[in-house]
């Protein structure tokens, strides 16, 4: 599944170690935001050692963005045996991610990786991204490989994206509902998975935080980004359907089986009409159980 995906600064030993314990669905390394300017070349050698030692736990490296003089390098250090895929910030154009899958394919070649067996999961957090996201997933024709796309998710980082517009988000993030529909429907139209949400960074507002996790399930988000370890069981609760909804979800299907075998494409359950589309949604809640 893909919930919950918790950040770890590169550079904090411990905090890695720790994640690789917990209960998400995935670690991200660090070596963007988390990490001073000064720490993120020496912070690469870190994060290769951290690798070595993740165990059964599965892990991206977040690379700095294609524009800073780091990114480059950051691939060239952790992209080898023992990552999971690698998380790209500040994504703005289908060329980025071509030049980032060429780097990947290269270094998997050289380095005895499979091809286009690591995840490349682009952030979208700027203006210019949001702006033009489906261009940017214009990139989802990079080659397959073997039928499988290395580019299978996108993810939207909000603070960043507030900064660089000049939003000032409230609890309820109204302000931001408009780029986070943007993404969602721009990855469903280039037959993507849906997308990954942003990180929730005030800790204290619980019940604000509960009620953006349903806003962002029912939104279109099938997981979330985490920035501490206590996000992750309201996240990886949150992003599966309730005991409610999968009985309800049952019923659908069911009723909807019986009237098919009958010859019919539509039928009444629980006060609501239910045709294929209706049909499908239920059946998609059912099979995410199952994974």
């Amino acid at each position: 599944m893909n919930r919950s995906f918790l950040f770890a600064p590169g550079n904090v030993a411990r905090r890695v170690e720790k994640a690789f314990t917990l209960e998400a669905d995935a670690v991200i390394l660090d070596l963007e935001d988390s990490v001073a300017v000064s720490d993120k070349v020496a912070t690469r050698k870190q994060v290769v050692q951290a690798l070595e030692r993740k165990g059964s736990a599965r892990v991206y490296v977040r690379v700095n963005a294609p524009s800073t003089p780091f990114c480059h390098g950051d691939l060239m250090a952790t992209v080898q045996k023992g990552i999971d895929g690698v998380v790209v910030p500040k994504i703005e154009s289908a060329a980025d991610l071509h030049a980032i899958d060429w780097v990947m394919a290269a270094l998997e070649r050289e380095r005895g990786i499979p091809e286009g067996s690591l995840d490349l999961m682009p952030l979208i957090e700027t203006a210019a991204g949001v702006q033009r996201v489906d261009r940017v997933l214009q990139a989802r024709n990079l080659r397959p490989y073997k039928g499988a796309w290395r580019v299978k998710r996108v993810a939207f980082g909000a603070a960043d994206y507030a900064n660089d517009v000049g939003l000032a988000p409230t609890l309820e993030e109204v302000e931001l509902a408009g780029a986070r529909e943007r993404v969602v429907l721009a990855s469903r139209a280039a037959g993507m998975e849906n997308p990954i949400d942003s990180p929730w960074f005030h800790f204290k507002e619980t019940a604000a935080f509960d009620r953006a996790l349903e806003r962002s399930r029912r939104g279109g988000f099938q997981g979330r980004l985490c920035v501490h370890p206590d996000q992750l069981a309201p996240v990886n609760k949150a992003y599966l359907p309730s005991d409610e909804e999968l009985e309800r979800a049952r019923r659908i299907v069911a009723a909807f089986r019986e009237a098919e075998a009958r010859g019919e494409a539509a039928v009444q359950v629980d006060g609501l009409m239910v045709d294929y589309p209706v049909m499908h949604r239920a059946q998609a809640l059912l099979d995410l159980v199952k994974k």
